[in-house]
């Protein structure tokens, strides 16, 4: 087991690797830089260019250098000494602005993992047991419509229907009273209030996802020679499904951690734009629209991250549920 978590880990290294160099080549890609949109801002404001200043600016953050010296000075700073850059728009370390927006994404996919797993194994289960039934073909249509509808309009229809029928405080994830205060039981509770409803619209899609392959998986598994086996040894229908089936069912379940997660976590950043919430997404989003290099590309980076996590966690719980794959 151990050796085959290590073979896992070095094979991440390189893939690493190669995303910091996607990562980095994304935010290279628009023509020109950042001092291109200063200069096009102080142009529309009426503003004077000095072509000075502009070159100091662009020898001071080493945007006069070819892409790969930028791409290693950027790659060793992270690797050496934990410095992401400077942020050029907020003109800050960009470890002091992305960590306490990142906590939030992250507790917000954690979150929409657990609420989208936790829902999608018993409805998968009960949507295969009674397959052609009322139930299944109300859940197929529930899921088939969750996937087709866009998580900010869900998120646009959700807050308009709470804060017009049921008066709630809609966006943020906190009340304006605890937006700034120190964490306490308060703040604990009044972030459990909001935070329901962006889990909610992220995790819906992915949770219809999930519904239909359990779903697809168990029914494969039902029709399968052990099943009418143990069942005319006169096994009890609940044990029979859920020492055998289900348990076989969610080995390609457990697989699609490698994607569920980073889709959660890219779900959540055009929700959190819509729905104004302190994580990543607006952060993210700003710094591209200003061709921030060093802040953008940290973020892209390390969500980017969040698949090889997620690839490396499916892989450890395949290989606990099913021992064949450690032989393989």
């Amino acid at each position: 087991m151990l050796s085959f978590i290590a073979k896992r880990m070095l094979l991440a290294i390189p893939t690493l690797i190669a995303v910091s160099i996607v990562a980095f080549i994304i935010i290279q890609l628009p023509p020109g830089d950042y001092l291109t949109t200063l200069m096009a801002d102080w142009a529309s404001q009426g503003g004077a260019v000095e072509m000075g200043t502009v070159a100091a600016l662009r020898e001071r953050y080493g945007l006069d250098q070819p892409m790969y010296v930028q791409y290693w000075k950027w790659v060793s700073g992270i690797v050496l000494r934990g410095d992401f850059g400077i942020s050029f728009e907020l003109n800050r370390p960009v470890t002091d602005i992305i960590w306490g927006r990142l906590g939030f994404s992250f507790l917000l996919a954690f979150l929409t993992l657990c609420f989208v797993w936790a829902l999608a194994i018993p409805i998968g289960i009960i949507s295969a047991v009674r397959q052609y039934s009322i139930t299944d073909y109300g859940v197929t249509f529930i899921a088939f419509f969750m996937l087709a509808v866009p998580d900010f309009l869900m998120a646009l229809v959700a807050m308009y229907v709470l804060s017009t029928f049921f008066g709630q405080s809609v966006g943020g994830l906190f009340s304006p009273d605890f937006v700034d205060a120190a964490w306490s039981w308060p703040r604990l509770l009044d972030f459990a209030a909001h935070v329901w409803l962006p889990v909610v619209v992220i995790g819906l899609g992915s949770l219809a996802a999930l519904v239909r392959i359990m779903r697809a998986n168990l029914l494969d598994e039902l029709h399968k020679p052990y099943v009418t086996t143990a069942r005319a040894k006169g096994m009890s229908e609940l044990e029979l499904l859920l020492r055998y089936p289900v348990r076989m069912a969610l080995n390609p379940l457990i697989s699609t951690l490698g994607w569920i997660l980073p889709a959660v976590v890219s779900g959540e950043i055009i929700v959190s734009v819509v729905m104004s919430l302190p994580t990543a997404g607006p952060l993210l989003l700003r710094a591209l629209l200003a061709q921030d290099m060093y802040l953008a590309g940290s973020l892209i980076l390390l969500i980017s991250v969040l698949t090889i996590i997620g690839t490396l966690i499916s892989d450890m719980l395949l290989a606990l549920a099913d021992p064949r794959i450690r032989l393989q």
